[in-house]
């Protein structure tokens, strides 16, 4: 049976790896994208002739791509220059402590212990080991399937498995149960950070999010060309198999016509035949309506709560003191007092946690590619965007408190300000209409979020959704699997016969979540 007509919106990481799955699967697929390069939240600035990622940092589960580039017939390695960080990142505080963790999990038990005491090296053992089993545990029975449920998942697991199930903890929060673990409060700070890679609070979110210890243990790489140089690969991989992509092109509504989709209408007024679309958009532009009522129908819904947003500066500076690392953290001294600020103030904190990535560093002792260095600095702040922008003065004095944050930690950055960049929750929300800069999707909070994101279909015949707000959640690799959700599920829709879709079916994870 010939392809069928397929129509992605959006060139984010969703949106290409669905992309790719199709066109290599013979359907005739086009992406439009309204930026003017692939990447969404994966984008790179350009500075003083540089380009500086300024979305995603960080490159974990590359099993990920690798099983999305090896069942198009391509090789990831022939695409990407990935090279493995021995020190995942450098973590400091106000007291003028610092903590590195290693790829070696021996070596980061050792650091660890001198840093804390062999009490917590043993924790910091229990702790990965329990990480693992929870990935193990949740793997293919959660993020690999397409539109989890608590029922649903528990018939996945069997009798057998349900001990493992319970053993993830799902309905305590990562803070209390990182607390069985640490007593060293800057352990838990370290750790609970994880919730952040989703947007959401250590206080609130589930301890099923320590897993990402485990994706962390598995490795972290460094990408030559930076994270926009992802999209850059699976964007031109796409094209390789037949895909048409479009940039600077808007979509202004989702067509429906006798009760299923047909098509899109650009801004332009020209209207795109599809027999199905994939919308690689934030589940909110759906269901406020900014393609058009056909969709917000079919993403119909209470609005969830928003994750956070964040500030950035994108800068080239020349840093003295302190070595840093290619991922550094810079922690407050009162974590609690910065997550109630944001999230139950709506405020940027006093005192907030500082990422600091430096992408011309990779390990210690390793001198830099260039001079001046290229870093992304990034502070969490409210998703409100749309409805309470911050004051210039604000943002001035943000940037002032977490320069200085870095400074009294150890680290100064020389730097021109007017050779930085800075983007705040009013850009994100400009960039990626209906969030109010919510980078996320919906917050993790509660042991139900993770099962109340949207999945792959709709109720609209012929539209599917992938990207960060929808299953199995936010960063690339999530990202990139709910475009092989989607992927798969229009397949099926578009050929019902089960042979002819033989080829999505391990679309869920192949081989085998800002921070990645």
């Amino acid at each position: 049976m010939p392809g069928r007509r397929v129509i992605v919106i959006g060139a984010g990481i969703g949106g290409l790896a669905a992309a790719l799955d199709l066109a290599s699967g013979g359907h005739d697929v086009t992406v439009l994208e309204r930026a003017t390069a692939p990447g969404g939240k994966m984008r790179a600035v350009p500075i003083a002739g540089r380009e500086i990622d300024s979305g995603p940092t960080v490159f974990t589960m590359r099993w990920v791509l690798d099983g999305l580039f090896a069942d198009a017939g391509l090789s990831l390695d022939d695409h990407l220059a990935l090279t493995p960080l021995s020190v995942l990142a450098r973590h400091a505080w106000m007291d003028g402590t610092m903590l590195d963790l290693h790829a070696d999990r021996g070596a980061s038990e050792d650091a660890i212990g001198q840093f804390a005491g062999a009490a917590e090296a043993r924790g910091y053992r229990a702790f990965v080991g329990r990480a693992g089993a929870i990935y193990r545990t949740l793997e293919t029975s959660f993020m690999g399937a397409e539109l989890p449920s608590p029922v649903g998942l528990a018939r996945r697991v069997g009798l057998r498995g349900l001990p493992g199930l319970m053993r993830v903890s799902p309905f305590a929060t990562l803070w209390d149960e990182l607390g069985k673990h640490f007593k060293d409060k800057r352990l838990r700070q370290l750790f609970g950070r994880y919730a952040t890679y989703c947007g959401a609070s250590p206080f609130s979110a589930p301890a099923t999010l320590m897993l990402i210890a485990h994706v962390e243990q598995e490795g972290v790489w460094a990408v030559a060309g930076g994270m926009h140089g992802v999209a850059r690969a699976v964007a031109a991989a796409a094209m390789g198999a037949g895909a048409a992509l479009r940039y600077n092109t808007d979509v202004a509504a989702i067509i429906e016509r006798s009760g299923r989709v047909a098509g899109v209408r650009l801004a332009s007024g020209e209207e795109l035949a599809a027999d199905a679309v994939i919308a690689n958009a934030d589940h909110a532009a759906l269901r406020i309506g900014l393609l058009g009522t056909s969709a917000a129908k079919a993403a119909a819904g209470k609005a969830p709560p928003r994750s956070l947003s964040a500030v950035t500066w994108s800068l080239v500076a020349q840093p003295s003191g302190l070595e840093p690392l290619m991922h550094n953290v810079f922690f407050s001294d009162n974590y609690e007092a910065e997550f109630d600020s944001l999230f139950r103030h709506g405020r940027i904190p006093d005192t907030p946690t500082v990422y600091l990535c430096a992408q011309d560093r990779r390990d210690p002792g390793m001198q830099p590619s260039a001079s001046p260095e290229r870093f992304l600095c990034l502070v969490n702040a409210p998703a409100t965007g749309d409805t309470s922008p911050l004051p210039q003065t604000e943002i001035n004095r943000c940037a002032s408190r977490s320069f200085d944050m870095m400074a009294r930690a150890g680290l100064t950055l020389r730097h021109d300000m007017a050779q930085c960049v800075t983007t705040t929750p009013s850009d994100f929300d400009r960039m990626f209409p209906g969030t109010g800069g919510a980078l996320y999707g919906r917050a993790l909070h509660g042991w139900a979020a993770s099962f109340q994101r949207p999945g792959a279909r709709t109720r609209l015949p012929g539209l599917f959704l992938a990207g960060g707000s929808v299953h199995p959640g936010p960063g690339v690799p999530m990202a990139a699997m709910s475009g092989r959700l989607a992927a798969a599920a229009a397949a099926s829709f578009l050929a019902p016969d089960p042979a002819s879709t033989r080829r999505f079916s391990r679309a869920g994870i192949s081989g085998g979540t800002l921070m990645g």
